[in-house]
């Protein structure tokens, strides 16, 4: 009987844990959508040159946000598990003083960096008008212990509800915040000020964030004894080093190639021959491509991110079968989004550009870097079924290591092809995460999983796909002629939509999709139980 009901208590947990994380999938995809699509009102509104002094503050905001969200809070959250299983409470004095003190000081430390050097810093990007929005956006570093010791501790007892609204509070306060200052300085020709402003905002989130989880955490606050510290600050800061900055490098990679732009890329333009302000307005135009690459691999992999919690340690070596077959799935779905992602955007690009930036400058060598979206969305899908695993270490080194490759490529590239030579440093690091990550795997699971991913079956769904878009492109260009923004919308989404579901229906109609794979995708599950009913029918007759 008591066994039973311990089983049963584990499948209880099992459940709420997969709702939590499911819970905080969707909340990141949320505001992961939402921080690609403010970009564009921001360069609508400022041109190039503001969203380039946009962009290169940018990677230093979003580290802090990933800090807040990923590194720390999964770090504490460890800690009040750990705690918990050894039946202790979590007390202010033997927990969250130790806890706080270590991401306080570590935070600080950044903080300091940031601001005494940000002249210095601004000065190594090649602009020294930068060094005020540097300094600026220092201060989220000082918000980021609250959100995260408070994150981490309703992690710890698998509530990740706190954690997923939080997020969207953050993401909510600092977009409008963001384009109010955008609108509001457009006609003072002040460029620089967006960048000050844009860092504000993001402090304002944080510390809406941190309001919330405080109200939160005060309903819910327990009377608490006196408890002593048993734990030596080594023991906290150790966890808090290796399980927060490591997984949240993990997450970081298109942060990392951003932060390489924002320090190479004006130097590299002008040792290719641009003046400064030419320099400047470029970057603003090759950051075009960033909300596009986050959209992208928000796509392709975020379904496999669902899939992730089921790829777990315990679960290999308890079901191996089982294991691989999710494993598999999650590989085939991240391919199969990513690729068709990838193929549209390069097709339809000139559309998409002209549609969200106003004008298609920059289309040949955003076409290049619209290749990332199927090598980072794979990346990330590979890293986080490593990490399922527990291989931490070896993906973060993969991901500094492909961080420093597009560091170099762009110091070699950048003054010799200039943009071009930009975008195929990003693709080939983001190439290099994906196949060391592949061989990582390769040691672990059975190669089967990639070795029989239906390669040919996604090419064919691809091409015709692509002979669909290009039909449509024929059509317009000599036939609709559209001038009105309003006239490209439309066109853009319904040949983008059309052009999604002809991609998977042909994918399906070659038989892609196992029958267990169908019956679990929503809609297709409907149509394919359908069609196998009217084939029953006919057999029978």
């Amino acid at each position: 009987m008591m066994e039973r009901r311990t089983n049963m208590n584990d499948k209880i947990e099992t459940k709420d844990f997969f709702k939590g994380a499911f819970i905080l999938t969707l909340a990141g995809i949320f505001s992961k959508i939402l921080s690609a699509g403010y970009r564009i009102p921001i360069q609508n509104i400022t041109g190039d040159l503001g969203f380039y002094i946009y962009q290169q503050i940018y990677p230093f905001l979003g580290v802090a946000i990933m800090l807040s969200l990923y590194g720390f809070p999964v770090a504490v959250s460890k800690l009040a598990a750990d705690f918990r299983d050894k039946q202790k409470e979590l007390a202010l004095r033997s927990f969250f003083i130790p806890v706080f003190v270590i991401i306080f000081s570590l935070s600080a430390v950044v903080f300091l960096i940031l601001f005494t050097q940000a002249g210095m810093i601004a000065e190594w990007m090649g602009d020294k008008r930068l060094s005020s929005p540097i300094r600026a956006s220092a201060l989220v570093f000082l918000v980021l212990p609250f959100t995260s010791v408070m994150r981490g501790a309703f992690q710890g007892s698998n509530d990740m509800q706190p954690t997923a609204v939080s997020q969207i509070v953050e993401q909510l306060v600092r977009v409008s915040i963001i384009i109010t200052i955008a609108v509001a300085l457009v006609g003072k020709e002040d460029y620089y000020a967006i960048g000050t402003g844009a860092a504000a905002a993001s402090v304002a989130g944080s510390i809406a964030a941190a309001i919330f989880l405080g109200m939160l955490a005060w309903k819910r606050r327990s009377r608490e004894h006196y408890v002593h510290r048993e734990h030596s600050y080594r023991y906290f800061l150790k966890t808090i080093l290796i399980h927060g900055l490591f997984i949240s490098i993990n997450y970081m990679f298109l942060l990392l190639i951003q932060m390489a732009d924002a320090f190479t890329l004006v130097p590299g333009l002008e040792g290719f021959g641009l003046d400064s302000y030419e320099a400047r307005v470029s970057k603003g135009v090759f950051d075009r491509g960033q909300p596009l690459i986050q959209l992208g691999a928000v796509l392709g992999s975020s379904l496999a991110l669902a899939l992730i919690p089921t790829i777990t340690k315990q679960r290999l070596e308890r079901e191996p079968d089982k294991f691989h077959e999710h494993l598999q799935s999650a590989l085939k779905m991240s391919l199969l989004l990513a690729a068709g992602a990838t193929a549209g955007l390069i097709i339809i690009f000139p559309y998409v550009n002209e549609l969200l930036y106003q004008n298609s400058n920059g289309t040949s060598y955003l076409r290049i870097l619209m290749i990332v979206v199927l090598f980072s969305s794979l990346a990330i899908t590979t890293s986080s079924v490593l990490q399922g695993v527990d291989v931490v270490f070896q993906t973060a080194g993969v991901i500094l290591a492909g961080t420093v490759l597009k560091w170099a490529g762009n110091e070699i590239l950048v003054p010799v092809f200039g943009l071009s030579g930009a975008a195929w440093a990003s693709v080939v690091a983001a190439a290099l995460v994906l196949i060391w990550n592949l061989k990582l795997m390769r040691r672990r699971f059975r190669p089967s999983a990639w070795r029989s991913l239906p390669f040919i079956k996604i090419l064919t769904a691809l091409v015709v796909m692509a002979i669909f878009l290009m039909l449509a492109i024929i059509v317009e260009t000599y036939l609709l002629l559209l001038e009105s923004r309003f006239g490209l919308l439309i066109f853009t989404l319904s040949v983008s939509g059309l052009g999604g579901i002809i991609y998977f229906i042909t994918f399906t109609l070659v038989k892609g999709f196992t029958d267990k794979e169908m019956e679990q995708i929503p809609a297709v599950g409907a149509i394919f139980n359908w069609f196998s009913r009217r084939k029953h029918k006919h057999a029978h007759h």
